[in-house]
């Protein structure tokens, strides 16, 4: 870059954990680039589950818009977070805006920069179950995203033909691989240690339940698979990182505290849960994230959702679709444990990326911002 050339003013917003994980890898690239003055935001959506994430990937915010508030609905949280977005934007003056996934934090971003006629930037763009009801709200966060972007970096070709079946301007998007899997290779570098003392000689099955379709009444029909599983393979040991929503956790501590085999505890930072996947048998989950983490590792993951966003899972064969059916989870559990399963092959080759993600979308930002839109001099 010229000397006289200005730099690109590029704000990345977050605020849950996995926007965290999936922006780290583009704000640690973008800070290497010398024509990008890059300003993170922070929303606080999970404050206490993503702020951990910054010491972990060497990033940190400069805006913090401290959004949650105690009981607030969907619709409380995403006024406010408009409303501050719009702020926060109009102080920073970007050039572009970025935003990761299908939170109420990305369909703000995308509003807010709407409103503010600034390109937004959407990472993982494309992913589509084709029912706005499930995942809820977050298939319709990110359709709606999808049609204020102007900027579409989709993980997966998949990814990229819903955009175009959508009307999206096929010059507008760009097949980039996922970043999670950049910052799942740069976790599974370090090798955490994982922190809780398992018993020798059990197989261990990780659990992660936290999407609001699983709340209530499929919750306990998951335990009840679960508890199917656990009695029938006394060489089991479930570990299970348990999410600190309220219509999650107290279900989960009721009914499963009190089983040895059972181990309750806390969210895990994000290097130890990436320790966990690799030595797991196989994880039972309805995040979406670990589906492309699992698929990453080589490590069979049972998902415990109707349908899914993410089908390249299971075409390899290592994502299999269970619901909330009690008889289908411990049916799927024991062939998985029954097939048996060595040492983790470590990550593999898989269509949701190469760890290199986050250096496409940097180029693509670099020629969309700098070489087709040169700046003054002087400026």
């Amino acid at each position: 870059m010229s000397p006289f050339e200005r730099r690109r003013n590029v704000v990345v917003v977050a605020g849950t954990r996995p926007e965290v994980i999936k922006t780290a890898p583009i704000l640690r690239a973008l800070g290497e680039q010398p024509w990008a003055r890059v300003r993170f935001v922070f929303t606080a959506q999970h404050r206490d589950l993503a702020s951990p994430l910054f010491d972990f990937f060497g990033v940190s915010p400069d805006v913090d818009l401290d959004a949650m508030r105690p009981g607030q609905s969907p619709a409380d949280l995403c006024n406010r977070l408009v409303v501050a977005l719009h702020a926060a934007l109009g102080r920073e003056e970007p050039d572009c805006v970025i935003a990761q996934g299908d939170t109420t934090t990305v369909l703000a971003a995308a509003l807010a920069s709407y409103m503010r006629d600034v390109p937004f930037a959407h990472v993982e763009a494309g992913l589509r179950t084709h029912r706005l009801d499930a995942p809820f709200p977050e298939e319709a966060n990110r359709v709606a995203a999808s049609h204020l972007a102007s900027i579409h970096f989709a993980p997966t070709d998949e990814a990229r033909d819903n955009l175009l079946r959508e009307g999206i301007e096929p010059d507008a998007v760009h097949v980039t691989g996922n970043t999670g899997i950049d910052a799942l290779l740069y976790a599974a570098r370090r090798e955490a240690p994982l922190g809780v003392d398992l018993a020798e000689g059990r197989r261990l099955v990780l659990v992660t339940v936290h999407r609001r379709e699983n709340h209530g009444e499929p919750l306990r029909r998951i335990r009840e698979g679960i508890l199917r599983v656990h009695d029938a393979h006394p060489d089991v040991e479930f570990l299970w990182p348990v999410h600190p929503n309220p219509a999650v956790e107290p279900v989960v501590r009721a009914e499963f505290g009190d089983l040895p085999r059972v181990r309750l505890v806390g969210p895990l930072g994000y290097g130890p849960f990436v320790t966990a996947m690799k030595r797991a048998a196989f994880i039972l989950s309805d995040s979406g994230g670990v589906q492309e983490e699992a698929t990453t590792l080589g490590t069979p993951v049972l998902v415990l959702r109707s349908v899914s966003e993410r089908p390249e899972a299971f075409r390899g064969g290592v994502a299999t679709l269970v619901g909330d059916d009690p008889e289908l989870i411990a049916r799927e559990a024991s062939r998985l444990l029954a097939g048996g399963r060595g040492e983790s092959r470590g990550p593999l080759a898989t269509a949701f990326g190469d760890g290199r993600a986050a250096a496409r979308i940097v180029s693509h930002l670099h020629r969309k911002l700098v070489v087709e839109a040169p700046g003054p001099v002087f400026a």
